[in-house]
């Protein structure tokens, strides 16, 4: 028969704790989790509570958890400690301690998509291992701190209604500030990267200086680059104030071009020369030619970032490219053609390529009459042609014909939307 106990952090914080001959032992100062989950499928995963911190006169000692017991007598909790074991340096070092990550923190509620902060943890003690369940982010989470949430509660009852409760599971979050740890967990923000780079974006820019520097340093290279290509303008500009020289350029090179110009733009000119000068010599490069367009030009929004192929390359030929080199999604709202001389002489789109013969060149369907954009031409243009020809991208050529990038649709959109947020300003 399984053996459950339920009780809250805030119940246990500051809870005597008594050897089984009643004699005073300490005061629970903190719990420690395991930075590793429990495999126990009747706990869907939870984090196991190791470790347990006492005060024990003007010392704070942690032991082992596994000989403390939790029970309750008329709802009152009890803490038993039936033996004394030392908690490892090394373990304490990779622990959670609750109350000093947790409690009072800012943590990500990863199903809502946005920060919120801890009232209270509800734990639970199920056969003899105590696990963190869930945290509470509502108002009864923190009359609870205070003591106050059964008088309100009653209250409450007597016009029929209930105190706002709001529980997140502990699988469904994530804990924001590790600055307090002697060490970096390995699992770390790894929940974080499950979620949609614009979904990320906005809930660091929900965040306070120290944490979305934290965040933001967490993410992998190719994650921070999309997590920053999606925050707005300001965001963008103090998580580059934060970062290291080094760091920040390694994530603009993943950006691309088009997206890394527009957050270079908006710096002062030595720091944007100081991170173009720490860039791979291609993307410093690409990014320079679109920096020097005028921001009311097309070439100031267009990404270099595109298919282009020579009229004999065969269907498969593209698709076998594709798989190669993994382009973006929006790289493939439209296909070009080119001569020797890097000319444009025709458009062809996926759905070309979806039906035809693998063994068929591209010159066998592509359109040879394309509707194009000079790179010097007004960004004002673009709307009206991408509505009258329902496109997703429009090639951008030069005064020569060559090509030199796209524009897309959601750039076209973005940058209509900023024109009307200035002008309503």
């Amino acid at each position: 028969m399984t053996s459950t106990v339920p009780f809250f952090l805030s119940r246990i914080i500051g809870a005597k704790v008594y050897d089984p001959g009643r004699n005073f032992v300490g005061i629970v100062k903190d719990l420690l989790l395991s930075s590793e989950l429990s495999t126990n499928p009747e706990t869907l995963e939870k984090p196991v509570v190791h470790g347990i911190s006492l005060q024990m006169g003007k010392q704070i000692n942690n032991f082992s958890f596994d000989y403390f017991e939790v029970s309750k007598k008329n709802r009152k909790l009890l803490v038993q400690c039936n033996k004394l074991e030392e908690l490892p340096e090394a373990t304490k070092e990779s622990s959670i301690p609750l109350a000093g990550l947790v409690l009072d923190k800012q943590i990500v509620d990863l199903n809502g998509r946005k920060v919120v902060r801890v009232n209270d943890v509800r734990l639970a003690t199920i056969n003899n291992i105590t696990y963190a369940i869930a945290v509470d982010v509502g108002i009864e989470g923190l009359l609870r701190r205070i003591g106050i949430s059964q008088p309100v509660k009653f209250m409450f009852s007597l016009i029929k209604s209930d105190v706002p409760s709001k529980f997140i599971s502990w699988d469904d979050m994530e804990p924001i500030d590790y600055s307090n740890l002697s060490i970096k967990l390995t699992s770390t923000y790894s929940k974080l990267n499950t979620l949609h780079p614009s979904d990320l974006a906005d809930i660091i820019e929900d965040l306070d200086n120290r944490s979305r520097q934290s965040v933001f340093l967490a993410l992998d290279e190719e994650m921070a680059a999309d997590v920053l290509e999606e925050m707005e303008t300001k965001a963008q500009l103090k998580i580059i104030e934060g970062m290291s020289v080094e760091k920040m350029a390694d994530v603009l090179e993943k950006m691309p071009a088009n997206e890394a110009a527009d957050i270079l733009d908006e710096l002062e000119d030595e720091k944007a020369e100081l991170l173009l000068n720490e860039m791979e010599a291609e993307s410093s490069s690409e990014v320079r030619e679109l920096l020097e367009y005028e921001s009311n030009e097309v070439g100031s929004i267009m990404t270099t970032e595109i298919l282009a192929y020579q009229e004999e390359t065969t269907v498969d030929e593209v698709f076998r490219d594709m798989r190669e080199n993994q382009p973006e999604v929006e790289s493939m709202f439209g296909f070009f053609v080119i001569n020797g001389n890097n000319e444009l002489i025709a458009t062809f789109s996926f759905r070309d390529l979806a039906v035809s013969d693998p063994s068929a060149p591209i010159s066998s369907f592509m359109n040879d009459d394309p509707i194009f954009l000079y790179d010097e031409q007004k960004i004002d243009d673009v709307a009206e042609l991408v509505s009258k020809y329902n496109l997703l991208a429009i090639p951008v050529v030069n005064k020569s014909n060559q090509l030199e990038g796209m524009v897309v649709i959601h750039d076209v959109i973005e940058d209509l939307v900023n024109k009307r947020r200035t002008n309503k300003k």
